[in-house]
């Protein structure tokens, strides 16, 4: 089953983030509760409505990939370079990597949480970010 069925599915229950992360967990090589746990502040663009939560998730499966783990200055460029076409593709596709301009609504009020909700904003648009996520991940990297 490809990625973004999954993460889609684990929408359902999980924020953007999660849901992106604990997808790859298995490939990883990293318990899915623990990606869970790790992923777990970031929904909601790290609950301020900044970066999307699908874009932080998929950073991670990246620096899991490929990140380095000493001062590699080659790797950290790598990594770097894998990141920034990441956010080129999913902009491409989107416009935006911040939730607040890929909702329409800043999040992080009260105001704004409350047109999300009743306008099922979460819904309507979340899955496709988290979908394209994992579909440029598979793709890309």
């Amino acid at each position: 089953m490809k990625k973004s069925t999954i993460a889609v599915e684990k929408f359902l229950s999980f924020n953007c983030s999660q849901s992106v992360f604990s997808s790859f967990a298995e490939d990883l090589k990293i318990d899915e509760k623990v990606a869970l746990k790790i992923a777990s502040g970031f929904g909601g663009g790290m609950a301020c409505a900044e970066t999307c939560g699908a874009v932080t998730g998929a950073y991670m499966v990246i620096g899991m990939k490929h990140g380095h783990v000493v001062n590699e200055p080659d790797a950290k460029v790598a990594t770097k370079a894998r990141i920034k076409r990441f956010n080129e593709l999913f902009i491409q596709k989107h416009g935006s990597l911040t939730c607040k301009e890929l909702m329409g609504v800043d999040i992080s009020t009260e105001e704004g949480m409350e047109k999300a909700r009743y306008e099922e904003l979460f819904a309507k648009f979340c899955p496709a970010f988290v979908g394209s996520a994992c579909d440029i991940l598979e793709e890309e990297f």
